[in-house]
């Protein structure tokens, strides 16, 4: 894995540091500072020098600080892509505020010019010492010796300007940018872990379809089979009889767990179907009016069918309802599903019944759920989930 900051580059191989461009990109991003620092400093000085007035000297000074620090902070921004590249998707935003003009004051007045003497200290020890022979004082020995020992630290050079630049990059990211990068990778770890969450659903029904639910079939047909051959009314025949029954009857179990952990349906035919079946099995009646222009991704109709399926199942265990009603709308962008129902309301995230796991269904897939339910009913429950254009 590429490394994405000179830190990271530094730690995980401090022998092959040398080797990349991450001591050039460190040594670049302090000398941008450096240099720019510099420059407001030499505004200011020659500004404070002008042959006019006190008051406008003072206004002038002012004003060069105010414009230097108000660009130093997006200029941060800038330089820190140098020694901290990122991911390509956590990209810290434009920078404004009182927080960035305060840090570029301070980096303009005084860090700046720590940039600018961590790299000159570190390249111009062995600097002096390579130039060592060009020296009309030098002796023999210093002539010679003293190459050899700039050529031999001058590779070393490279780390602590490195080092620096990381703490720099480092601080520059959490005086800034604070909680963004950690923000961001908590929600693609969440929407990582519902996806391989969903991917193990899947396997796990393969696993089911394929072998459990097949050798239950062959068994079914065995004593099916068995009983043809056995004497009727005999005890041998009853007992068969009985053990084909319970073959049957855990077969259906079977076959609708198989259908709880992802419907064959919801894959071959979409998501008005599977609420269609799903409906058709509750025991509360639901009237349906999903109207989708054609198929949405996988992601979306997975999230969207079992939102429907727990919403029913909570309406037939907790609701007393004695009607519900389905609406699904696929507008800009937008998949809007409602579930209403007639029961006696008071439904809360924070009396459990599975919506807090709800909530936290729809916002790995980057969406909302809106909930209205007051003493007496009724109760309605908006799933709002981002689905693009819907394929046909």
């Amino acid at each position: 894995m590429t490394p994405r900051t000179v830190l990271e580059a530094l730690t995980r191989s401090p022998l092959g540091f040398l080797r990349t461009v991450w001591p050039w990109r460190a040594l670049g991003y302090l000398l941008s500072g450096g240099l720019f620092a510099t420059t407001a400093c030499v505004g200011v000085a020659g500004l404070s020098t002008a042959s006019v007035g006190a008051f406008a000297r003072v206004l002038c000074v002012a004003a060069v600080v105010v414009f230097a620090a108000a660009l130093a902070g997006p200029l941060e921004r800038r330089r820190l892509a140098l020694v901290d590249r990122g991911d390509g998707r956590d990209r810290p935003e434009p920078l404004s505020g009182p927080r960035a003009v305060g840090y570029g004051a301070v980096s303009v007045l005084v860090v700046g010019w720590v940039d600018l003497a961590v790299g000159l200290v570190s390249l111009g020890i062995p600097g002096f010492l390579l130039l060592a022979p060009f020296q009309p004082t030098a002796s023999p020995w210093q002539a010679v010796a003293g190459p050899v020992a700039g050529a031999l630290l001058l590779p070393v050079s490279a780390y602590p300007i490195g080092a620096w630049a990381g703490v720099r990059a480092a601080v520059t990211r959490a005086v800034l940018f604070p909680k963004d990068r950690e923000l961001r990778e908590v929600v693609r770890s969440r929407a990582r872990l519902v996806d391989a969450f969903e991917a193990e659903r899947r396997r796990i029904e393969r696993d089911l379809h394929d072998g459990a639910q097949q050798r239950l079939v062959a068994l079914t047909v065995k004593l099916g089979l068995a009983g043809l051959d056995l004497p009727p009314g005999s005890t041998a025949a009853k007992e068969v009889a009985e053990a084909h029954a319970l073959a049957k009857e855990a077969l259906t179990e079977l076959r609708e767990l198989i259908r709880g952990i992802h419907p064959q349906v919801l894959t071959e035919r979409g998501l008005p179907a599977a609420v269609r079946d799903i409906a058709g099995r509750c025991p509360v009646p639901a009237d349906l009016d999903v109207d989708l222009p054609g198929r949405l991704p996988a992601a979306v109709e997975q999230t969207a069918y079992f939102v429907t399926a727990e919403a029913l199942t909570n309406i037939a265990r907790h609701s007393g309802a004695g009607h519900c009603r389905i609406t699904a709308r696929c507008e800009d962008g937008v998949l809007r599903l409602d579930i209403e129902d007639d029961g006696s309301g008071g439904a809360a995230p924070a009396r459990g019944t599975g919506l807090t796991g709800l909530a936290d269904r729809i916002a790995a897939a980057d969406g909302r759920m809106l909930l209205s339910s007051p003493p007496g009913g009724p109760t309605l429950l908006r799933a709002e989930l981002p689905c693009g254009s819907p394929s046909a």
